[in-house]
């Protein structure tokens, strides 16, 4: 998946009686961590405000001018307070911000607490969240509550902060593209379309029937066709799968391409059984397998709800996600589960590249009706597990971390599997299940329960359930 590049609006505050001088030196500070991280910074001309920082509300209105000047530049704002900060100057200038802010408070030292150098900030950074509160300004803080720029505390901080813009900014409105009308059979798929939209997620909703109308039509040496089947060849094991079966895959992927371009589909969820089986006679788990290692969120089985944690948690790491069955215990180990599915997990999750078989559960009253599953293992890695529901207009989430493991699972177990590791999981599936949560939960690489806590809660309004307590 492509990384995306971060911006960083910086800004610094002042207040009258505190030593001013200490501005400067944080400037190169803070510079100098978030070019160090990696990322990018926009900063005001230090010359315009006094010490270059912010105090007065005329400094703040001059800040705010400057973020208008430069929307769309950055990705979220950091607030340094190497001083005690002037409350009314900050709240001016960022209430409008319209982005993350980021609250980082200078610690003070010990053997410079003389009137020249103590910073105060540590009392300061209450002042400031103490208003941006009655204002509802929305703004993340962090531990450690005092923290200098050049610690590797604040390089954390930094990587976890561009996390959340990353969601937040890649959440606050954004397109899924539902191909095909939910089984009646899943129930558990349900979702309030109308509730999703005041979260700014537009659904667009595609029939089955025209994919299948427009798969049907298109020719065998369409050039994008026969792309797409080298394509699929390269992606995986193929070599199993009968030449027709492979062109009608291919033809599929094709045919959503189409949609996710004229849509502008930021995620797709996909009625996957039992339609194609039965009149195309392929299985799409391997298509969904490429799009979301090409970084298209994509689910299985019209499970819309866990491709909205699934695309936060891609936003977030930066890495693909997948859509799992809490499908079966793992011998009589209480913290491990077997997560499974048919095969659209991204082979960059898996221990090495699938294999695309015939779906054994279609195969068994319909032979050759299922050609499509990628299979293999789930790898080990520190993951996520996140899912999210939707009740009385509102968007209801979850998530906790876990650990896949290397335990092995026999090679007669088909799909595409893995060992999680979940610590207390026996009464975290007790909440899940009061909680009317799904069968399905979705994971992601690395742990980011907080991350996304903290942009689904602070700034995207979404409720949050605990199942760690």
């Amino acid at each position: 998946m492509e990384k995306k590049e971060m911006t960083f609006a910086l800004a610094f505050c002042n207040r009258g009686f505190m030593p001013g001088e200490l501005i400067y030196g944080a400037r190169e500070d803070m510079i100098k961590a978030v070019t160090d991280a990696g990322y990018h910074y926009i900063a005001m001309d230090a010359e315009l405000t006094r010490y270059g920082g912010i105090e007065t509300r005329d400094e703040g209105l001059l800040y705010a001018k400057w973020l208008k000047e430069h929307e769309g530049e950055y990705d979220g704002v950091i607030f340094s307070m190497p001083i005690f900060a002037d409350e009314n100057g900050a709240v001016t200038a960022l209430q409008d911000a319209g982005v993350p802010i980021l609250l980082q408070a200078y610690p003070d030292e010990i053997g410079k607490l003389d009137f020249a150098h103590r910073r105060d900030a540590f009392c300061g950074k209450f002042s400031v969240t103490d208003v941006f509160t009655q204002y509802q300004v929305p703004f993340t803080v962090m531990k450690p509550h005092v923290v200098h720029p050049l610690s590797e505390a604040f390089a954390q901080n930094l990587r976890d902060f561009a996390a959340i813009c990353r969601v937040v900014n890649g959440m606050k409105r954004f397109n899924i593209g539902c191909i095909g009308a939910r089984t009646t059979a899943f129930k558990t798929v349900r979702f309030d379309e109308i509730g999703l939209q005041k979260y700014g997620i537009n659904v667009e909703s595609f029939d089955l029937s025209e994919l299948i109308y427009k798969v049907e039509h298109l020719a065998d040496d369409d050039e994008a066709v026969l792309e797409k089947i080298r394509t699929l060849e390269n992606y995986t094991d193929f070599t199993q799968v009968p030449e027709k079966n492979k062109r009608t895959l291919a033809k599929i992927s094709v045919v959503i391409d189409e949609y996710i371009r004229e849509y502008h589909l930021d995620v797709i969820t996909l009625r996957c059984w039992n339609e194609m089986e039965t009149y195309l006679r392929v299985c799409p788990c391997v298509l969904l397998s490429e799009l979301n290692d090409r970084g298209i969120v994509a689910s299985c089985e019209i499970d819309l709800c866990s491709s909205i944690t699934m695309y936060a948690m891609s936003l977030a790491s930066e890495e693909p996600t997948a859509v799992l069955d809490w499908n079966n215990n793992y011998g009589d180990e209480e913290d491990k589960v077997i997560l499974f599915h048919c095969g659209p997990v991204a082979q960059s999750l898996m221990t090495a590249k699938g294999t695309v078989t015939e779906h054994k559960m279609f195969a068994k009253n319909d032979p050759g009706s299922g050609w499509g599953c990628n299979e293999g293992r789930i790898k080990a890695f520190p993951t996520t597990i996140s899912n999210c529901q939707t009740k009385d207009g509102k968007l209801i989430v979850y998530a906790s971390e876990a650990q896949f493991t290397e335990d092995p699972i026999e090679e007669g177990f088909f799909g595409c599997g893995g060992v999680c590791e979940i610590p207390d999981l026996q009464n975290k599936l007790i909440r899940l299940a009061r909680g009317g949560f799904k069968h399905h939960t979705s994971i992601g690489m690395g742990h980011m329960k907080e991350v996304l806590k903290e942009a689904f809660t602070t700034y995207l309004g979404y409720e949050w359930v605990d199942i760690d307590v």
